[in-house]
Order: C-alpha cells, then sequence, then structure tokens
C-alpha cells in the first residue's frame, strides 16, 4: 500500500483528524484519483494516518497510507505535486512510497516544544526543569481514558530530553518519547511543569513533532 508523507503547519494545525482525514479524501477526488473504499453496507475510504496529530500541534513527519481504486493509473512520484495543488494552506505532501514498514515498528517519536514566558524566563529555568525530568522518580499528569480520568506516569516514556534558550522569552524543549504501546503526547511535558513545577511553567506553549522512529532510532518510513 502506498505511503505519503506529509506537513501539517501554520493555520493547518487547527483542522482535527477526522476533518484532516476529509481533507485528504477530498485532494484526491480533485486531482482526479479516486480513493478505494471497503465493500459492505457502509462503505470506507481505504486511507488511514499512522499516529493521529493533537489539534494545535505542528508535525513534518506525518504519514498516510492509502489506496487508490481500480484503473486509476497515475505515477507514484506525481502524485505529491497533483495534492499539493488542491491542499489548504499548511498541508504539504513531502514524498511518497511504494510500500511503507509495518506501524508495529513504529516505536518513537522526536518533538520540539517552545516554552514561552511573559515575563522573561525565570532565573535557573534550564537547570529546573531539566533536573525535574531527569530525577529518578514518577512524573504523574492526568489522562483521558476510555474509562475516565486516570494518572499517567510519564517519567519512563522519555527517553532523552534537552533545553536551551532561544531569546530571552523563550525555551527550546527537545525530547524523543514513546509513540505506541505505550505512548506519550509531548504536550503533557508542559502539563507535567504547571502540575509539579509551577514557578518554572510556560503562559505558553507550542508543541511540533520533528521525526518518528523505529526501536533502532532511524527515521520509520
Amino acid at each position: 500500500m502506498p505511503r505519503l508523507l506529509f506537513e501539517k503547519t501554520g493555520p493547518a494545525v487547527f483542522i482535527s483528524h477526522l476533518d484532516l482525514m476529509r481533507v485528504f479524501q477530498r485532494a484526491f477526488r480533485r486531482a482526479g484519483m479516486l480513493i478505494r473504499h471497503s465493500q459492505g453496507f457502509s462503505p470506507r475510504a481505504i486511507v488511514s494516518i499512522a499516529l493521529p496529530l493533537s489539534v494545535g500541534t505542528e508535525s513534518i513527519c506525518e504519514l498516510l497510507d492509502f489506496e487508490l481504486s481500480a484503473g486509476v493509473n497515475v505515477p507514484l512520484s506525481e502524485i505529491p505535486e497533483w495534492l499539493n495543488r488542491t491542499m489548504p494552506a499548511g498541508i504539504r505532501v513531502t514524498d511518497i512510497w511504494e510500500n511503507g514498514r509495518k506501524l508495529r515498528e513504529l516505536t518513537h517519536l522526536d518533538a520540539e516544544l517552545i516554552l514561552e514566558y511573559d515575563a522573561g524566563i525565570p532565573e535557573g529555568a534550564v537547570e529546573a526543569i531539566s533536573a525535574f525530568f531527569h530525577r529518578d522518580e514518577p512524573i504523574a499528569v492526568p489522562k483521558k481514558t476510555k474509562s475516565g480520568m486516570t494518572d499517567l506516569d510519564i517519567a519512563p516514556m522519555i527517553l532523552d530530553l534537552r533545553l536551551s534558550p532561544i531569546s530571552d522569552r523563550e525555551l527550546r524543549l527537545t525530547c524523543r518519547v514513546c509513540a505506541q504501546n505505550p505512548s506519550l503526547n509531548p504536550a503533557l511535558l508542559a502539563t507535567a511543569l504547571e502540575l509539579h513545577l509551577k514557578p518554572f511553567a510556560p503562559d505558553f506553549c507550542r508543541v511540533k513533532r520533528l521525526e518518528i522512529l523505529d526501536s533502532k532510532g532511524q527515521p520509520f518510513r
């Protein structure tokens, strides 16, 4: 099954996962390429995104699998250009493959959080935040599950974390976290600061996925 690599940035971050699926289905249709549908009483378009992205989060490493209807003969290499002609601002297909790896081999993701402080970065923030995330203690944050709210210990799911100032009001936090079984939304790192390290909690946080990886740390495609 063919696989696309695409970006979701800028104004497109406010498009929900379900609406994003519709965007792609319409883009294929407008480009004259019909997506194959499942059989049965309620046909479903055969198109899926590897890791649904939270509203408000940017990404330059999203994957979408799809299957075209029989009789659609379009060179694989031309599909990104055709789709990009119809895409809304902020969504751009950057690459394509004939067959992608099995999704169970996707294990980690790299992300960037920009922590913004309206009154300037608090003194000692880099050292305090780094020490907080590297300590050998649980870091509990609330997470919504199918059975309700529960406390999630995110500490074991953080494989690497680094901090650096990029201005007098912004810190860049880069991290590598678990992507599946279990999975960690990088935005929960900012939530952890709000709950457990309030003097250094940011006034606003921007989150961006940078890369998705296999267990060996290689880009997953």
